[in-house]
């Protein structure tokens, strides 16, 4: 009965803030573990030990989920008017471009969806726990709360855990807390108020063990831990719509109202004609049906899957269609630090000994910026092998295992030519004294002729211990006023961001006790280590601000690390940590984020506030995350971007975009590419826009004036099939821009349309005047030869119109005629297909009639007028600019 009622509660208690013995009472357990039996029932109480994943779409799911458009569902409904007034070539070629539309966001997605589970771990890991005092490795799914597991260098956390016993154990928690360096852990009870990340006593679900071993007791599985909780938190999936969507949306609504009007308009003219009313109807509903840009959403699909290909060979693999445009539209990218902007790799960067600072960068030793031999410095070269004789990581072949500090401090050495294996085979390892965060040192004693005790470890507790100095090859009194020196020297270095190491020594007698080893030491010098950053972060960060794009650093590291982080890739900007984030009224947080670069310390909670907070404010926001600690930011922001190498599997699924080589320069070849999308976008729809406006006011204003139609609905449609959307596809795979990078991001406000409908009205109505000019030169004398030279002036000019459509600055001969090879192809096919509608047995079934040599002649030479006419626009536009 006690058991019962204890564990119905038991998830309420505060772990960290239990002495270890109430603990394995409460869980009703003990240092030797339960049994086999008690396992199973628990199981069975409790469930499997996993993380359950975010809902995933099925694949109808997700083929139904592209119908979800405005535009889509016009489409749709446009179809079936034509086929209940039987225009069923109509019907047939709506629906094929709806299928189309459908069959690319599909594939798109389904195929993201698929990666994604492949980079999921194909086995599930095993651990070791106690039974009744035996070991055995059972699979982590069957961890259970009072489980006793054994973990030791290496070892991912499986469950929640308050550590019983520990030695020098140090856990990586960057994945749930931020922090970059490993934490040391103790199994002493901790205050009730502790923060999650300074619970020294417990082991996290998805940490790794970077050093030492520990036994620990299971007090949370799968859902109830504080990975699960926030997964938890994240289990629907992502149904924002993206900026893109909403746009079209409400373009969709804008055309839909516009349709029904040219019905509208065309069925009131067809009364006051006194025309049959049913027919009318009829003929208004085929009309309007012709002139729904039903290209429009294929040619947005394609655009954007063309720029996914484009952006998967960048390293970024997009999920959904839309995502690649909005990151177009970005305005703040609001990143982490450890692993997207830095290598998560802990790496010596400075030394001291001897009265000088030496610098490592890349392989090369400097001093006072200048390269230098490291074999040339006795110094230098006896603090280097120190921290090879005082260290437990080993070498296999060129890799390193162990914690990430000891790595770093041999990959130091290595750097100057000192091997692990050559410099320990000359002194043999006889005892080590090791490591405790109480101890803050640890030493090794060596035998070679002589016996030596090394040390390393943190420089107040190392100082308190040495008596002497090596300075110039000598041995010398280290006194009091020179400790102060040292304490201030390593002080500078730590305001660096540094992760300061003191290195010593001293020759042993053949008896000695531990006191013994690790008194009057010999001191030789420092080691500074950080997390660099990525090469090409610097580069990217500049390409930003040139962008307009504010870059926001929020970590869970400390303030002093993140501003050293900040300066080192010239993030300018003022820091603040979330101890006084906190405590600002609504007003002064939300002037502290447009103000503030650096937020440091920042929860889980904290990050979703600051991101639901800049989006209030009218920002486009992409955040990056990898661990738990990031999943509720990255599905708040418009673009969650998740990493694909050191990611955890939930913040993969809730994410936009994955990041394949977790680099904070692959983002902004991201946002690139995503203008890169908007901006082709924008030239497909300002061209379909611009020709069927002219196709438009063709058909409405001759019947408004009680002029034959110059175009019939069938014409329409193949005009549209031929000259609308190739072209206007082709237009999709125009190089970008010179100055892509170079404009401020757009207001999220702006329309897709912004900027554009000056250039569509006037094209329309040019389109219009020439087509109609044509139509009107030939109705009176022959109706079919008429309608055959308004189609054929419109479809030449629409060919014409796609290369004015190519840059808004530049004229054809800057960009290069015959740089986009699509359109060059696309012209010549549309323009030989629709010779075949005019010179073949086509022309019957259309309606068309054959024209002379010198009425194609005049057809070319009025439908070029568009593009002379916009190219010395561009002329004058330039001439201007530069006045």
């Amino acid at each position: 009965m006690f058991i019962k009622i204890h564990f119905y509660f038991h998830t309420m208690i505060d772990w960290h803030a239990v002495d270890k013995k109430e603990v394995l009472k409460e869980l009703a357990s003990d240092e030797n573990g339960i049994s086999e039996q008690e396992s199973s029932l628990r199981l069975k109480k409790y469930g499997k030990n996993e993380i359950r994943e975010i809902r995933r779409l099925s694949a109808l799911m997700i083929f139904l989920q592209q119908f979800k458009s405005i535009f889509i569902l016009i489409l749709i409904l446009a179809a079936v008017f034509s086929f209940f007034i039987k225009h069923y070539i109509d019907f047939s070629v709506i629906m094929i471009i709806v299928l189309l539309n459908s069959i690319i966001g599909f594939f798109q997605q389904y195929r993201a969806e698929r990666i994604i589970s492949e980079m999921k771990e194909f086995l599930v890991p095993k651990v070791k726990v106690l039974r009744k005092n035996k070991m055995t490795e059972i699979y982590s799914t069957q961890l259970v709360p009072g489980d006793i597991l054994i973990v030791s260098e290496g070892d991912k956390i499986m469950a929640d855990c308050r550590i019983l016993h520990e030695n020098m154990i140090e856990v990586n928690e960057a994945i749930l807390t931020g922090e970059s360096f490993p934490q040391i852990k103790s199994s002493i009870a901790l205050k009730t108020e502790t923060e999650l990340a300074d619970r020294e006593n417990m082991l996290y679900t998805g940490t790794t063990v970077a050093r030492g071993n520990a036994k620990a007791v299971v007090v949370a599985t799968g859902m109830d831990t504080e990975f699960g909780k926030i997964a938890k938190l994240v289990q629907k999936p992502k149904t924002e719509k993206t900026p893109l969507e909403l746009k079209l949306d409400q373009f969709s609504k804008k055309v839909a109202v516009l349709i029904i009007i040219f019905a509208a308009i065309t069925v009131l003219i067809g009364i006051f004609r006194k025309e049959e009313i049913g027919h009318m109807i009829l003929t208004g509903i085929a009309l309007a049906v012709a002139v729904i840009p039903e290209g429009i959403p294929a040619v947005i699909a394609i655009t954007l899957a063309l720029a996914i290909g484009r952006l998967q060979k960048n390293n970024s693999l997009v999920r959904k269609l839309p995502a690649a445009e909005t990151l177009g539209r970005t305005t703040i990218i609001c990143t982490d630090k450890t692993g997207t902007i830095t290598e998560e790799e802990m790496t010596v960067v400075k030394l001291y000994c001897n009265n000088s600072f030496f610098e490592i960068k890349n392989h090369d030793f400097l001093k006072e910026q200048k390269k230098i031999n490291p074999n040339r410095f006795k110094e230098l070269l006896h603090l280097l092998k120190i921290g090879i004789l005082c260290n437990n990581a080993r070498m296999e072949g060129r890799k390193i295992f162990g914690d990430p500090t000891e790595k770093a401090i041999l990959i130091a050495a290595d750097k100057a030519g000192l091997a692990k294996k050559s410099e320990t085979e000359k002194e043999t390892r006889i005892i080590e004294y090791s490591f405790s965060s109480k101890r803050k040192m640890m030493s090794i004693v060596r035998k070679n002729k002589i016996l030596t005790s090394y040390v390393k470890g943190a420089p107040d507790v190392i100082l308190k211990n040495c008596s002497k100095e090596m300075v110039n090859g000598r041995i010398v009194h280290l006194d009091e006023k020179r400790k102060k020196e040292l304490h201030y020297i390593y002080g500078t270095m730590a305001m660096q961001a540094l992760r300061v190491l003191a290195f010593a020594y001293r020759p042993l007698a053949s008896k000695y006790s531990q006191d013994i080893a690790e008194s009057n030491f010999i001191f030789v010098g420092f080691q500074g280590m950080l997390d660099p950053p990525r090469k090409e972060v610097k580069k990217a960060i500049e390409e930003c601000r040139e962008a307009g794009i504010k870059v926001k650093m929020i970590t869970g590291d400390s303030l002093l690390t993140a501003n050293a982080t900040a300066e080192m890739i010239e993030l300018d900007g003022a820091s603040i940590e979330a101890k006084e984030l906190e405590k600002l009224s609504e007003n002064d947080f939300n002037k502290a984020l447009k103000e503030k670069t650096i937020f440091a310390r920042i929860t889980p909670e904290l990050k979703l506030k600051i991101i639901k907070s800049l989006k209030k404010q009218n920002e486009i926001i992409a955040v990056t995350g990898d661990g738990v600690n990031d999943v509720l930011a990255l599905k708040e922001a418009h673009i969650g971007i998740a990493m694909g190498i050191r990611g955890t599997d939930v913040a993969r699924d809730i994410s936009d975009i994955i990041l394949l080589d977790d680099n904070f320069s692959s983002i902004v070849k991201a946002v690139r590419e995503g203008r890169h999308v908007y901006d082709n976008m924008k030239k497909s729809i300002k061209f379909y826009l611009a020709a069927n406006l002219g196709e438009l006011l063709l058909v409405l204003i001759a019947l408004m004036f009680a002029f034959p139609l110059p175009l019939m609905p069938l014409a329409i449609l193949w005009m549209n099939l031929i000259t609308d959307s190739i072209p206007s596809l082709a237009l999709s795979v125009e190089k970008e821009e010179e100055n892509i990078m170079k404009r401020k991001p757009k207001n999220p406000e702006e329309t897709i349309l912004h900027g554009i409908w000056s250039f569509i009205v006037f094209a329309g109505l040019i389109s219009f005047v020439v087509a109609f000019g044509m139509f009107a030169l030939f109705y009176q004398q022959d109706l079919v030869k008429a309608r055959t030279m308004a189609l054929t002036t419109t479809v030449f000019y629409e060919l014409f119109l796609v290369f004015a459509c190519r840059s808004e600055e530049k004229n054809i001969w800057e960009i290069g005629i015959f740089s986009n090879k699509m359109i060059i192809y696309s012209v010549l096919g549309a323009f030989m297909l629709q010779l075949i509608a005019i010179y073949t047995p086509l022309a019957a079934i259309f309606g068309f009639k054959a024209l002379s040599l010198q009425e194609l002649g005049l057809a070319i030479l009025a439908s070029s007028a568009g593009l002379i006419i916009f190219e010395i626009s561009k002329a004058i536009n330039k001439r201007t600019n530069k006045s």
